[in-house]
């Protein structure tokens, strides 16, 4: 009996050993976590402030270095050649614009009141591809309705690849920034598995320089394909509105030299 109330005793004892020491490593603990979100909090405010403090230029620029100057530089050509053509392409087509239902209706009253000849004049001192077009058909209207269709046909064409010229490289600057992205990933790869070889050894410091370079280039090189090739659906969908355009004009000239032709 007595062997019991000792063995008991002592179990009681233990256990509340062990309570007061838990509830004394409770405070320690939490204490312990608190001073890691602290000092979590005050790394993070400091990059914040770091980053608020920089310019955007100087920031994108210390990226561009850090990415490798050599790699980052090849699809930053492609986006600056691509844009440079893109915006010409704007420029062009928003000069070539006009009010296409007054135009074809100003060219129909000069040729009823004043013939030909002064409806071609007025035709050629007009800016745009319709313009263009009713020139060229003005200008065959003494051999006959059918060679006014076939100058109006070719030389429509003749307007859109006007229209399409230099899309062909925007195209081409598309296809190429993500894939010099790419070539930069694959040097960066290789450059951080060299470190580890040189290092023997795995780790976040040894790859970091090789892998931040992978990324970086990837990430400018997707970046330019997708700005090109915003402006370059945005440029076929205005050339595509002109077209449509030149062919229903097309067809009111040669309903209206038809007409011009029976007085």
């Amino acid at each position: 009996m007595k062997k019991l109330f000792l063995v008991l005793a002592a179990a009681t004892l233990s256990f509340g050993a062990a309570y007061a020491q838990d509830a004394n490593e409770e405070p320690a603990q939490e204490a312990a976590v608190e001073q890691v979100a602290e000092a979590t909090a005050e790394d993070v405010d400091a990059e914040e402030a770091e980053l608020q403090g920089e310019p955007m230029h100087f920031a994108l620029l210390k990226k561009f270095l850090e990415g490798g100057w050599g790699w980052m530089l090849l699809p930053l050509v492609c986006l600056i050649l691509g844009m440079a053509i893109a915006v010409e392409r704007i420029l062009f087509l928003a000069l070539s614009k006009i009010n296409t239902k007054k135009f074809i209706a100003r060219v129909e009253e000069i040729l009823n009141a004043e013939g030909v000849e002064a409806a071609k004049a007025y035709c050629r001192n007009t800016r745009g591809p319709v313009a263009s077009i009713f020139y060229q058909g003005l200008m065959r209207y003494d051999q006959g309705i059918e060679s006014v269709e076939k100058a109006v046909v070719s030389y429509g064409s003749v307007q859109q690849g006007n229209m399409e010229s230099g899309l062909s490289w925007i195209s081409l600057c598309i296809a190429l920034a993500p894939s010099l992205g790419f070539m930069g990933t694959v040097v960066g790869m290789i450059q951080a598995f060299d470190d580890i070889q040189a290092q023997a050894t795995i780790s976040p410091a040894v790859v970091a320089g090789g892998i931040k370079v992978a990324l970086l280039t990837t990430m400018l090189g997707l970046i330019a394909a997708v700005i090109l090739q915003i402006f370059f659906n945005y440029i076929l969908a205005q050339i595509e509105a002109q077209v449509v355009k030149m062919e229903d004009s097309s067809i009111q000239l040669i309903d209206m030299l038809s007409a011009y032709n029976k007085r």
